[in-house]
């Protein structure tokens, strides 16, 4: 006979915070006739149980001790009221209502809803057919603080009545049930249709409409007020009529989710329909009225909460393995090299999918497939446009999506590589990607943490390891190719290299040593000796030595694939009382014509002084000695300083002695053995020159000498042994290296006289 009936509850929607609910979220009062002025009434109120808020009135189960729900019952006679007693009720049960399932949407948070049922029964007094009016009221406060179409929600209760007329009476009839639920939530902008209708069990006709909800009680929770017509529970009862609820703008009882949802109630069927637009939640009411021979019998009326959340559909039609174009809704497939295409169908939720209709326009011919991962054969090389349908003509479970294929060439990414396995140095990387279009774009990825963009890069590596190195390769029409292959790289350092927190400190002197050789990780053996008799296996140790002295350290490495190095730091770790060396050289630019600088100290704390002017030169310990360099060249100078206490610190500079080369030839010599100007060659400063060269040519072009011995010169013989040369004007080319390499070239001319 009466279904279960379910209220919207209220539920978070766009706010942060958990809402508190304020309790009452609709309700109904029915009735069915028993005998001559005896009725039996059901009564169901519907609260939301997430957020707080008030029990059911008559709770044993949540109220110590319960609170009964209070029905009122008035005679309406001449368009006045009298109140004829009332009642205190009980709980007789309650239940949660599950939460709709809608099929390819997803839906908001669900709602929590409870049902309270009450039953009771009531014989009009002194009843008679006199043609009075008996109301039948239960009135509770409040409603949700957060119902968007009524003003001051919080603050507004409910009143739920039913009314037996004196049709009603004499036809002896019971009131509608209706035969479904409103679900909890609805989804916006879905459309909705929901079948409202009723069921008479005497077989009236039914008239359906939308009617205003009721308020009721109000939110006095004073001891004083509390049962009062503005209090949370009235005790006694108010009497009709009462207020409609005061909607907020742009709202009525007839729209009350606003106009713009189009809501509609047939009339006849029921049928409720409207598309939610705004998310929320919204009182609506709804009436049955009950005619028997074109007179009014009833007026059955329920208010209840819909409950407006964002939805989205959970069927998106969409294709792997390409790119999209967001709000076309567009999806790029490539197929590089073949024209024979496989669509990878990536649309959700596929438990929801039904069918799919696959359409591509090749040539003008209409092209369909219906299978999930359709494999479609294209003529050849251009752009061609089809679309994938999912559940054509199911909604809301249908979605469509826009393809454009594009066939090209293909593309295949290759590359080559050299190095040397055993010392660490650059890699060469060589391109040797091939497209039917042109390659404008390289990826190259050393999974290292390092990637480049050129062609052929010379890439080195930091850390030993096997990488898998990776080229990625795109032509201008976006096809790509990836390609990898392994690199075992495991070489030892081509230089090693040790840098100590300080190569000076005082005893005891804890310093790290550290080792900025690359590459190297743990899997190479390291071999330290440090100096003072103890070894390490560290990459970096950290020693502490505790005797006053100089420690000069060796480093032996081998790698993984056994390729061995080692180094020497004579010297490198010197344990005393330090001073802070410093100190200053004039001129600062030194030659090999002006090699004689003034040194001058500057360091603090120092009571001795050790210089040292570079390798293969001499030293000093005077405070500021002067000095002449013996050698051109670049030359470390060291000063090392010693405090009172032993303690030592050093400086280093460095200093470039330029060598000077200046190289003079004659322009006449007079080969007559008298041993002045025998010999035709060049005089000058000539320390460091090397690959010398000098030719003689006569006036025909015929050489006539050629030495690369820079004191050799010519006597005036062929090749300085054969038939003397007649007087005249020789032609001479000389060319030698400096001692910086750098080129010297003279050519001039020579006259020969006896």
């Amino acid at each position: 006979m009466y279904k279960k009936l379910i209220i919207l509850a209220s539920f978070f929607i766009c706010f942060s915070s958990t809402i508190f609910a304020r309790h009452i979220i609709g309700g109904i009062i029915t009735y069915s006739y028993i005998s001559d002025g005896k009725y039996k009434f059901t009564m169901k109120i519907y609260r939301d149980c997430d957020g707080g808020g008030a029990s059911f009135d008559g709770d044993s189960g949540d109220n110590t001790p319960p609170q009964a729900a209070v029905i009122g019952f008035f005679k309406e006679s001449g368009g006045s009221y009298q109140s004829i007693g009332g009642t205190e009720v009980k709980l007789l049960s309650k239940k949660k209502i599950d939460p709709p399932v809608y099929p390819c949407l997803s839906s908001p948070p669900n709602a929590c809803v409870e049902e309270g049922i009450y039953e009771f029964e009531w014989t009009i007094p002194n009843f008679d057919q006199s043609g009075a009016i008996y109301h039948v009221v239960y009135q509770r406060c409040c409603r949700n603080n957060t119902i968007s179409n009524i003003v001051n929600a919080k603050d507004v209760g409910a009143t739920y009545t039913v009314a037996i007329t004196p049709a009603a009476i004499k036809a002896k009839s019971s009131s509608p049930v209706f035969n479904n639920f409103p679900p909890t939530i609805i989804c916006s902008p879905i459309p909705f249709n929901f079948d409202h209708s009723a069921k008479d069990a005497d077989g009236d006709s039914l008239v359906y409409k939308m009617c205003s909800p009721l308020e009721g009680g109000g939110p006095d929770l004073s001891n004083a007020g509390a049962s009062d017509c503005d209090g949370v529970r009235p005790n006694p009862t108010c009497p009709p009529p009462f207020k409609n609820v005061n909607f907020s703008n742009g709202f009525s009882d007839l729209q009350p989710l606003g106009a713009s949802s189009s809501l509609n109630l047939d009339i006849k069927s029921g049928k409720l329909y409207l598309i939610p637009q705004n998310v929320g939640q919204y009182v609506v009411g709804v009436c049955v009225e009950e005619y028997r021979n074109g007179i009014l019998l009833s007026k059955t009326f329920r208010d209840f909460q819909f409950n407006v959340g964002a939805c989205q559909s959970l069927v998106t039609a969409g294709i792997s393995a390409a790119d999209t174009l967001v709000f076309q809704k567009k999806y790029i497939v490539r197929s590089c090299g073949s024209s024979d295409v496989t669509f990878v169908n990536g649309s959700t939720q596929e438990k929801f999918i039904n069918s799919y209709l696959w359409s591509f326009d090749i040539n003008g011919q209409k092209v369909t497939a219906s299978d999930k991962n359709p494999t479609i054969k294209f003529p050849g090389l251009g752009k061609y446009n089809g679309t994938l349908i999912l559940n054509l003509n199911q909604k809301p479970c249908t979605d469509t999506a826009n393809i454009e294929v594009g066939i090209f060439p293909g593309i295949d990414a290759n590359f080559k590589y050299a190095y040397d396995t055993c010392i660490a140095a650059p890699i060469q990387f060589t391109n040797l990607s091939t497209s039917g279009a042109q390659i404008n774009k390289y990826e190259w990825n050393f999974k290292d943490g390092n990637k480049s963009n050129l062609k052929d890069p010379l890439y080195e590596y930091k850390i030993p390891g096997n990488f898998k190195v990776n080229l990625k390769v795109t032509d201008v029409n976006l096809c790509s190719d990836t390609i990898t292959k392994p690199i075992l790289y495991y070489p030892v350092p081509a230089l090693l290299v040790v840098n100590p927190d300080s190569g000076v400190g005082c005893t005891p002197y804890t310093v790290r040593l550290n080792n900025l050789s690359y590459p190297i990780d743990k899997t190479y053996n390291i071999e330290w000796d440090l100096g003072d008799g103890t070894k390490s296996s560290e990459i970096s140790p950290v020693k502490t030595y505790n005797k006053i002295g100089t420690y000069s350290l060796n480093l032996k490495l081998t790698s993984p694939i056994g390729c061995k190095t080692q180094a020497s730091f004579p010297s490198l770790i010197a344990v005393n009382q330090s001073p802070e060396a410093m100190f200053s050289f004039t001129p600062e630019k030194l030659n090999s014509l002006e090699n004689t600088a003034q040194f001058t100290d500057k360091s603090t704390g120092a009571s001795k002084w050790s210089w040292q002017f570079g390798q293969g030169e001499g030293g000093s310990a005077t405070r500021n000695p002067t000095y002449s360099f013996k050698d051109t060249g670049i030359h470390l100078i060291r000063l090392i300083v010693t405090h009172p206490s032993g303690c030592r610190d050093t400086s280093y500079q460095r200093t470039d002695i330029e060598p000077i080369i200046k190289f003079f030839m004659p322009n006449a010599f007079t080969p007559n053995y008298d041993s002045t100007n025998d010999d035709f060659k060049g005089k000058g400063i000539t320390d460091g020159i090397s690959n010398f060269q000098m030719v003689i040519f006569n006036r025909w072009g015929e050489r006539v000498f050629e030495t690369k011995n820079y004191n050799e010169g010519w006597n005036g013989r062929k090749n300085n042994v054969g038939e003397l040369a007649p007087e005249g004007v020789y032609v001479y080319s000389i060319v030698f290296t400096g001692p910086r390499n750098k080129i010297f070239t003279y050519k001039g001319f020579a006259t020969l006289l006896r």
